[in-house]
């Protein structure tokens, strides 16, 4: 569980904010190779992935959206919060310790049938998504934010709309990267060099009691023996971690600063792959299997979901659009084609971006159309990890400009020395 965040500047680890009296200090950018220094291709593609957090606005953004998406179904859900997830569900506490015993899942909402105790973790799962949000304490934040997402829905593994899975695959992998580099407030912090943090220290120390509390809780019980004790491992080893950033960042010199630094970037970079990764294969499967269902294939499988009830929150639309045997063919035929063909389109952005827009069009008619909201809203955070940093920083000028007077909590500045950036799959 980490809580001294933080993403600090490009080629830095984390100053101010890293624990009491912790003096912001000098960044340690990666040296550029003279151009005749004779580096190897292999070199060169190491030093890429290690020299800097890559796809900042991208992480950010998908930041954002899951953190969003996730807050606003929960206080949706507020007065259903009971029969979805909590003791007066379908889903009783008994099936739920049944499935648990044997998928090894992990959730909060099992150790004990408490009300009190369920309404405690709902609250958190709350507030870490709003703090996500606005990227307070990022690091300690996106374990919270896991720990609720995942104690919340594999309480109730029924409820979902499919957007569901890939929040909880998303919560897993927003821990390991630096995702408030911009656009938050813990690199607001870092850009004003808050020399003092208090707040760090008692909610490091606050995450160890919770952490020493819980593994005692379910250490006693067949929870632990079960299979979630390599979970613990990974807390208490996040948890330490940081205290061992802490301890580099107050005590060591630059040169071990640096190589937790080059770690972290190693880290978030991977998990950037993952993310993108994941994104793709959520398309190609399901532009694969449609291919092979006889209803895409003749055109009309947008046609039944729209003269379903319970899929047409707008009715006259979904029966204008119904009606239209072209526009309904050519909705599915088009589906297919942006699903199956995407992935393939990377390594030329400009089709990819086309494509881009497309998918996230796409989604945003699922919404109107379907009544699938948080599906939808789920889909384009992922599907932003893929928006050009030209776009995004555009758009974050504008967000600037609309309040006088205020600055985008950005810790990433352009400098003439800095050696031009790689293009990558996100930029």
């Amino acid at each position: 569980m980490s809580t001294y965040d933080h993403d600090g500047p490009t080629g830095t680890a984390p100053a101010p904010g890293a624990g009491p009296s912790a003096a912001p200090y000098a960044p340690v950018p990666a040296p550029a190779p003279a151009p005749d220094s004779g580096e190897t291709r292999a070199a060169r593609a190491v030093r890429r992935v290690s020299a800097a957090a890559l796809g900042p606005y991208q992480s950010a953004v998908v930041r954002i959206g899951f953190s969003a998406t996730w807050l606003f179904f929960l206080l949706r859900e507020l007065p259903n919060r009971h029969q979805l997830y909590g003791p007066d569900g379908p889903w009783s506490f008994g099936l739920g310790n049944r499935l648990v015993s044997g998928n090894h899942a992990f959730t909060a909402l099992l150790w004990t049938d408490s009300t009190f105790w369920f309404e405690l973790v709902y609250a958190l799962a709350i507030v870490s998504s709003a703090l996500l949000l606005v990227g307070w304490r990022t690091r300690t934040m996106s374990v919270v934010f896991m720990i609720g997402v995942l104690s919340l829905q594999n309480r109730s593994v029924f409820m979902g709309d499919g957007g569901d899975n890939v929040i909880h695959l998303m919560a897993v992998y927003l821990v390991f990267t630096r995702c408030a580099q911009v656009w938050s407030l813990d690199a607001r912090r870092l850009a004003r060099g808050v020399a003092r943090d208090r707040v760090g220290p008692v909610l490091w120390a606050v995450c160890g009691l919770g952490l020493l509390v819980a593994t005692w809780r379910t250490s006693g019980s067949g929870v632990f023996g079960g299979g979630e004790w390599w979970l613990w491992v990974v807390f208490w080893g996040m948890w330490g971690v940081q205290g061992l950033w802490w301890a580099v960042v107050r005590h060591a010199d630059a040169d071990a600063r640096a190589l937790l630094d080059v770690l972290a970037n190693l880290v978030h970079n991977a998990a950037m792959v993952v993310i993108m990764a994941e994104v793709c294969l959520v398309y190609a499967t399901a532009g694969w299997y449609k291919i092979q269902g006889s209803r895409w294939q003749d055109g009309t499988a947008l046609f039944y979901p729209l003269k379903l009830d319970y899929f047409s929150p707008w009715p006259e639309l979904s029966s204008l659009l119904g009606t239209s045997g072209v526009i309904v063919m050519l909705l599915t035929y088009g589906t297919v084609m942006v699903q199956v063909a995407f992935p393939f389109t990377l390594f030329n952005r400009r089709v990819k971006n086309v494509l881009l827009v497309a998918m996230m069009l796409e989604h945003a008619g699922i919404a109107v159309l379907l009544g699938l909201p948080f599906f939808s809203l789920a889909m384009i955070a992922a599907d932003a990890v893929f928006l050009p940093t030209s776009f995004l920083r555009r758009v974050g000028a504008y967000a600037g400009r609309l309040r006088p007077g205020a600055r985008l909590p950005e810790q990433r500045r352009e400098r003439a020395e800095e050696p031009e950036r790689p293009r990558t799959l996100v930029g």
